[in-house]
């Protein structure tokens, strides 16, 4: 049987010297039982949600899962982390939830992730004879020692947000499957997806996919991926050639916008949490028990355990990072969002009415903003009343169909 359980983690603490806590859920796999017939091979997963405060819906799909996973045969370990920024959810303004950036330095919660790339050629060098399986082993302690390192033993010590992120990284480098559930402001669901990794992105019960760089910029699933990318180009340099995404480097990390923010749907958390269980069956993470008892009445599990955990077939989009533009507002005023969310938007058509009272009477008060190509919206700010260079939508340019 899979072992489920439930721990505590401490995380900061407040001035009051209260205690700043994250819960984590774990299933581990059946695969210690000597009398199972699964293998070592399947790929350990680590899922976090609400790292930026409004940005709640992952939690809902956490729930979902948790309750689907029930009924699936685990065949590794799988984490669940909820309420993962505990600071951030808990930055209210009024009817408001902020927590996007840390209130002390202003810096983005996602943006707080750890790589040092000068550890890698060394690495290479050092390990150069050794089998794929040493080299994932070795190379995991080594990316695990380096945030336990920044943990415990830094003298200048860590802010609040760093002080989180190393500690959510340090379960996440023990994966090698990363998802880290967000949503946009006023969003449609997307995809943020390594190029290496393109075929995963059809897995996904998601319309839009942007396949981003081998880079990093702070965020999580490009702390848990860029990593290995450079180890592999570091080993290649030496005349050893590893596949990223297979063996010792079966490593993939996703950023999974979830829709909008400041709401959850339970329904829709269901069928997101669908979606992720059909690419962990892809990826051999999940398989449907075949002595579970399933009711007439639950529809998805009969087709589940009948068929597997199978993506809807949809039109699916994707642009590369570098064609995914913002479009700032030319003036301040009231906005009437105009273009839908998936739906191409020819040249010449308007994204947005932007409304300025002040010039009833003696000037224009319609202001139509306009693009000389076509895109496709992706999401846009969450409130009509914007100041002029406020970013107004980001749209997929150069899209095409995956």
């Amino acid at each position: 049987m899979n072992t489920f359980k439930k721990s505590i983690m401490h995380v900061g603490e407040m001035a009051s010297g209260a205690k700043l806590t994250v819960p984590v859920y774990s299933f581990e796999s059946e695969k210690s039982d000597t009398h199972s017939d699964i293998t070592d091979t399947a790929p350990n997963v680590y899922i976090q949600a609400n790292m930026h405060g409004a940005e709640v819906q992952g939690n809902a799909v956490i729930f979902q899962l948790l309750e689907l996973l029930k009924h699936c045969k685990i065949q590794s370990d799988i984490t669940l982390v909820p309420y993962a920024n505990p600071v951030a959810c808990n930055h209210k303004n009024g009817e408001y939830t902020l927590g996007r950036f840390d209130p002390i330095t202003g810096v983005n919660w996602n943006r707080m992730y750890h790589f040092d790339e000068s550890i890698i050629a060394p690495f290479a060098q050092q390990n150069i004879d050794a089998s794929e399986d040493e080299i994932r082993v070795a190379f995991e302690k080594l990316l695990i020692d380096q945030i336990e390192q920044k943990l415990d033993h830094n003298i200048w010590g860590l802010t609040t947000g760093q002080r989180i992120a190393y500690q959510l990284q340090r379960m996440a480098h023990q994966a090698d499957i990363v998802l880290d559930l967000h949503t946009g402001p006023i969003s449609s669901k997307h995809l943020y997806c390594p190029e290496y990794a393109k075929a995963s992105a059809n897995y996904f019960d998601i319309p839009h996919t942007l396949f981003i760089p081998n880079d990093f910029d702070g965020a999580m699933d490009e702390a848990t991926f860029c990593p290995w990318w450079c180890l592999q180009e570091a080993y290649k340099q030496l005349d050893r050639n590893f596949v990223m995404g297979e063996g010792a480097f079966a490593k993939e990390s996703f950023t999974v916008e979830l829709g909008s923010q400041e709401q959850i749907d339970l329904d829709v958390a269901h069928q997101d949490a669908l979606g992720i269980l059909s690419y962990l069956q892809y990826k051999g993470v999940i398989a449907i028990s075949n002595d579970l008892e399933i009711t007439s009445e639950d529809v998805p599990l009969q087709k589940a355990k009948s068929l597997g955990y199978q993506p809807q077939e949809m039109t699916r989009f994707a642009c590369y990072l570098k064609d995914y533009k913002a479009l700032y507002s030319p003036m301040g005023g009231m906005v009437d969002y105009l273009a839908e969310f998936g739906k191409p938007l020819p040249a010449g058509s308007p994204l947005v009415r932007i409304l300025r009272m002040d010039n009833y009477g003696d000037g224009n008060p319609l202001h139509n903003v306009i693009l000389d190509k076509e895109v496709l919206p992706i999401l846009h700010f969450a409130s009509a009343s914007v100041n002029q260079g406020t970013e107004l939508y980001k749209v997929f340019t150069n899209y095409f169909e995956i």
